[in-house]
């Protein structure tokens, strides 16, 4: 991990593991329904503050927690049209697996490229010190494969290139 992206993935996950407090709430509105909170908005008092951890204008998290659960959505870094190319089709590639992903969402938040959903039922079944690590993992991951794939393109196009340019010679 390089030493700029260093604190900001520690404040997310300082944010992250603080927000972890779930507990199992059903909804106030139908009997015997556990909604997500965050997902349903049906009361307000059970939602909490959002947080926007930012690292640049390009680069942020947006955590909403609730009283039962916490959506987490990602904005990853995409500084020309190449990188917006790939984020998109990783994106849709890890959104068309969502259920090998259990806590991945389908469709990201407007304005975001990849969202999460902790209920208090995945965090019953599952450690919270590991999902805060998956997620942690998972934004340096794909930050790395997104530079990857990028630098793995541009060999490709350049050798493209000098067999092309080669025939002209």
């Amino acid at each position: 991990m390089s030493n700029t992206l260093r604190p900001y993935l520690s404040c997310v996950r300082s944010t992250l593991t603080a927000a972890m407090t779930l507990e199992n709430f059903g909804s106030q509105v139908v009997e015997r329904h556990n909604k997500p909170e965050v997902e349903a908005r049906s009361s307000k008092e059970v939602l909490l503050t959002p947080l926007t951890i930012a690292r640049n204008e390009s680069e942020k998290v947006l955590i909403e927690p609730s009283v039962n659960s916490i959506r987490l959505s990602i904005k990853i870094k995409q500084a020309d049209e190449i990188e917006r190319v790939i984020c998109h089709k990783l994106a849709r590639f890890l959104m068309q697996r969502a259920e090998s992903f259990v806590i991945l969402r389908r469709k990201p938040i407007p304005g975001y490229d990849i969202s999460f959903l902790i209920t208090n039922f995945h965090t019953e079944a599952l450690q919270k010190h590991k999902l805060v690590d998956f997620v942690i993992q998972f934004m340096e991951d794909v930050d790395k494969e997104i530079s990857e794939l990028k630098l793995s393109i541009n060999a490709r196009a350049r050798i493209v290139a000098e067999s092309y340019l080669g025939v002209f010679t």
